[in-house]
């Protein structure tokens, strides 16, 4: 079990293997509890089974009635759990608190995250948000949430893993040093992951931190959050990530011979038409760097990422 299986991750119990959906049954999910259940603590949990619906149970769906959606039984319309399922998410504050990430059942009522079918007389639109995970997300706008189904893309599923070990960095800086200087150090670190992502909001976030003088830090630290995480949901792309490996490759100009310039060149290059996966440029400059230091690309997490992280470029 690696270090980092304290951050902790909420996630729809169905999806880890408890028999708790509306059948008896489950949707245990492989990738989940086969690789990701190594790195990180999952913690489940059934809203509708915590209000008090049974196993097994009728079924719920949304619906939309006088302009407001709510969540209704499918044969007994006077079954409205609509408030139950946005109490339940109001009072599990308590350990939402500790998370830094949730993975939900894609197209639930309670729980699905987007394109959950609203019916409106009878036929259905899918323009829904489950109950239960719509106010999780109005609560904690910040918290990288994803469904199980579109784990199975290795760039979304990359894009979320970065999201959920950053938003777990943030905050432990937030908890342990917080000041413009861990900002700015925070902010070193990651660097080259948000340039991967848009290079131009990633140097309008660095100017955001250069041009202040550390005065309205608590107001500072929600601009550069919400920037962040903005920023880490657009989905890496391989020119990004090329740009970005040839920025890196840039420190290196005067240190290697041509030999090792032309092979860095022809990997990178083979990354850029999917030959190699990112994790081999990534490999072969660390390489260099172990020959040739530099403190500011050593602390780089973008070329020392997490093992979970580490593992996942492999995909990609």
């Amino acid at each position: 079990m690696h270090a980092a299986s304290q951050i902790k991750i909420g996630i729809s119990s169905c999806l880890l293997g408890e028999p708790v959906r509306f059948d008896s049954g489950h949707k245990k999910n492989a990738y989940i509890t086969g690789v990701l259940n190594d790195y990180f603590e999952f913690v489940p949990f059934c809203p509708e089974v915590a209000i008090g619906l049974g196993i097994p149970r009728e079924t719920i769906r949304l619906v939309s009635i006088d302009n407001a959606v709510r969540c209704v039984g499918t044969k007994n319309t006077d079954l409205d759990v609509t408030k139950k399922l946005d109490d339940v998410a109001e009072e599990q504050r308590h350990w939402h608190d500790d998370l830094s990430g949730y993975i939900v059942k894609k197209d639930s009522p309670s729980c699905g995250m987007e394109r959950v079918k609203i019916y409106s007389k009878g036929a259905p639109n899918r323009k829904g948000i489950g109950i239960y995970a719509k106010r999780l997300m109005d609560n904690y706008p910040f918290l990288p949430v994803e469904e199980e189904g579109r784990l199975e893309n290795a760039q979304l599923r990359e894009n979320f893993i970065h999201r959920v070990y950053i938003y777990s960095r943030w905050k432990n800086m937030c908890a342990e040093d917080f000041s413009i200087s861990g900002l700015q150090q925070f902010h070193a670190k990651h660097k080259y992951i948000l340039m991967s992502h848009n290079q131009q909001q990633a140097r309008a976030l660095g100017a955001l931190l250069a041009n202040s003088n550390g005065d309205e830090l608590n107001a500072l630290a929600d601009q550069y959050l919400h920037s962040l995480m903005a920023i880490l949901k657009i989905i890496a792309t391989k020119k990004n990530h090329v740009n970005t490996l040839q920025h890196l490759q840039g420190y290196l100009k005067t240190n290697i011979d041509a030999d090792d310039k032309a092979e860095l060149n022809a990997v990178i290059a083979d990354y850029r038409n999917g030959l190699l996966p990112l994790i081999v440029p990534i490999t072969l400059l660390r390489h260099h760097f172990r020959k040739y230091p530099n403190e500011y690309i050593t602390q780089s997490y973008y070329m020392a990422p997490h093992p979970g992280e580490l593992m996942l470029l492999n995909d990609i």
